[in-house]
């Protein structure tokens, strides 16, 4: 006798197949997803025409369309790449503001009191003003000298005229200790102090204290090896780290 055919599998069988061959769709939308993500990713680090990138956007979106639907409980879901966008976008605005405030530093560097001396980089939307150490403080000391009052006075107008601006104030110093006879315990405390009292006096010429913060990173990230006395002197410096305040919506 022939072996007995069960036919009673077979309906399962092919809709457990078709099941299978649409698995492919969701893998699809995920990397079309990462795709559009990773180019608006580019698009934030690039100078590129807006019209353009419109129509790029939107031929990626026409593309994808109707996959959507598909991809609710995928990897990079539909929120999380609006996220990212929104972020993008957001970074990109921080950026091109901060350019134009980082246009304004060129004249400062020009005013009385800091000229020749302040340095001045922007970078990943942020703009770092330099002033050697020896120019606010005397040696040993983390009280302002003042030279080093003379050269603070001459930025405040460029703070106040640029209110949206966190500054953060990180003092620096190189790795020569404090001797013996010094009352300060090490090269973290004359950091920190000389940042305290540069952000005092801020606020003593009427910078916000809300717009103010003072670190103290003693010997660490150096411009320059500490390995002669002119590098040592680059090593000693203080910083203002100027950072755009976000306003809500």
């Amino acid at each position: 006798m022939g072996k007995e055919f069960n036919s009673s599998i077979l309906p399962d069988d092919i809709e457990e197949d078709e099941d299978d061959s649409n698995e492919w769709i969701t893998t699809f939308a995920d990397l079309c997803m990462l795709l559009l993500v990773f180019f608006i990713l580019l698009y934030s680090m690039s100078e590129i025409d807006a019209k353009k990138f419109d129509l790029t956007f939107q031929s990626v979106t026409k593309a994808i369309k109707g996959k959507l639907d598909r991809v609710a409980t995928s990897k990079v879901a539909r929120e999380e790449a609006g996220a990212i966008l929104n972020q993008v976008v957001t970074r990109r605005q921080i950026i091109k503001a901060q350019r134009k405030v980082y246009e304004d530093v060129k004249y400062l560097q020009t005013t009385k009191g800091v000229e020749g001396i302040m340095s001045a980089k922007f970078e990943d939307g942020k703009i770092v003003l330099k002033l050697p150490s020896d120019v606010l403080f005397r040696p040993g000391k983390v009280t302002l000298s003042k030279k080093g009052r003379v050269a603070i006075a001459a930025m405040k107008d460029f703070f106040i005229q640029h209110p949206d601006q966190y500054i953060n104030i990180k003092g620096y110093t190189d790795d020569t200790q404090p001797g013996s006879a010094s009352r300060l315990k090490d090269n973290w405390e004359i950091s920190s102090l000389r940042a305290v009292n540069v952000l005092r006096y801020l606020m003593k010429l009427g910078i916000k204290p809300n717009r103010l913060t003072a670190t103290g990173l003693g010997e660490m990230d150096p411009l320059v090896p500490n390995n002669s006395s002119q590098n040592r002197r680059r090593n000693r410096r203080v910083e203002f780290v100027l950072d755009k305040i976000m306003t809500g919506p």
